[in-house]
């Protein structure tokens, strides 16, 4: 195997398991708030509001995948439907006060762990690292194909 493909088995290796602490993690930071519902939590508080629909579209989920997830964010008192402004038959998600409140200390609770985690690290590997993170997530996927798309 080659330096590049080895670099490459580490980095998707290291990002599996980054992924696993993560969904670990919020279930400890707060016991009814997934990694996946404190993800929507983020992005209506983000976008001030929006539809299930667009929710799914942005994350790439099946539509009853975001339903579930939608009624039990619902159930729990972290959202509420209301209707659009513009076009009455639309219902918009928001968060609630609730929501807020506890999305902001989940929030919280995630930067100090990021921060002790990072601490030990040099400001200059900090600013490389949230580059290539960015980098990474402005990849658009693949094409219809399955190939990437040629840059």
């Amino acid at each position: 195997m080659d330096a590049g493909a080895e670099a490459v088995e580490t980095i998707q290796r290291e990002m599996t398991s980054f992924a696993r602490r993560a969904r670990a993690s919020a279930g400890r930071l707060h016991p009814e708030l997934s990694l996946v519902s404190y993800t929507l939590l983020g992005h209506l508080e983000e976008s001030g509001g929006c539809r299930a629909t667009d929710l799914a579209a942005h994350y790439a989920l099946d539509k009853s995948t975001v339903s579930r997830q939608v009624s039990a964010l619902e159930r729990a008192a972290l959202i509420e439907r209301r209707p659009d402004p513009e076009d009455h038959r639309v219902q918009v998600l928001h968060l609630t006060d609730t929501g807020r409140r506890i999305l902001a200390q989940v929030t919280e609770s995630r930067r100090t762990a990021f921060r002790e985690r990072l601490a030990d690290w040099p400001a200059e590997d900090l600013e490389r690292f949230a580059e290539y993170l960015v980098r990474y997530n402005a990849w658009a996927g693949t094409t219809v194909s399955g190939r990437p798309p040629r840059r």
